[in-house]
Parts: C-alpha cells; sequence; structure tokens
C-alpha cells in the first residue's frame, strides 16, 4: 500500500468532500491527530492505516506514482 503524506490525505479528503473533522469521525481519531499530520507529517503508523482504511471504506486510495495523491476506484460492472 502507498505511503500517506499530508498532501495525498488532503486529496483524499477533497475527493470525498470531507473536512478533517469528517475523517477524524469515519477514521476513528481525534480532529487534533488529523490537524498535526496535515501540518506536520507527523503520525505514527496505526494512526496512518486507520485514516486509509477509513479512505478505502469509500473507494478512495491513496497512491504514490509519479507524485503523492489519491484517486476514486471505479467499480466495475
Amino acid at each position: 500500500m502507498a505511503e500517506l503524506t499530508p498532501e495525498a490525505n488532503r486529496a483524499a479528503r477533497a475527493i470525498l468532500k470531507w473536512s478533517v473533522r469528517d475523517l477524524a469521525n469515519h477514521a476513528d481519531i481525534a480532529f487534533t491527530t488529523v490537524h498535526r499530520f496535515e501540518s506536520t507529517g507527523i503520525a505514527t503508523e496505526t494512526t496512518k492505516d486507520k485514516i486509509k482504511a477509513a479512505y478505502a471504506a469509500h473507494d478512495v486510495e491513496i497512491t504514490n506514482g509519479d507524485y503523492t495523491g489519491a484517486r476514486l476506484k471505479l467499480k466495475r460492472v
């Protein structure tokens, strides 16, 4: 799985139109934890895993191709 960076986190939130508080609620972490991560890049691996799981539950994945980011996974029919 790709590394979660503050930039990718903001991109993923934008895709879902989530506020910092929305992400905190979906990931079951503190609002201040999300804010600190986006400001400093500092978070435990457990916290990053919770954030990525919250996005994955809504079909958004973190990517690290040429640049870090996020994308909406399209459902195949």
